[in-house]
């Protein structure tokens, strides 16, 4: 299960991260199964611009897993440090 922990928002939000910060929370709430197809949903759930650094921002996502019958099999909350996009 650590592998789907880890890999399960990979593409929508830590592919150009600078760190992850800090895992506040990892609930495994039902079980998975060879075989099933699980989905991720990501939500920003606050946004902190760098106080040292202009160029970067600390981002508070929530992330729920679910599988193929669509029932969240995992939420996931943390913090991580990525890159401002330039204007």
């Amino acid at each position: 299960m650590f592998a789907l922990t880890v890999g399960i928002s990979v593409r929508d939000i830590s592919q150009n991260a600078i760190a992850n910060l800090e895992y506040e929370s990892v609930r495994h709430v039902a079980p998975t199964f060879h075989g099933d197809t699980i989905y991720a949903e990501s939500e920003i759930i606050e946004k902190t611009e760098s106080r040292s650094k202009p160029d970067r921002g600390v981002v508070y996502v929530e992330t729920r897993a679910r599988n193929q019958r669509d029932e969240v099999v995992l939420t996931l909350r943390r913090r991580v440090l990525i890159p401002k996009r330039s204007t």
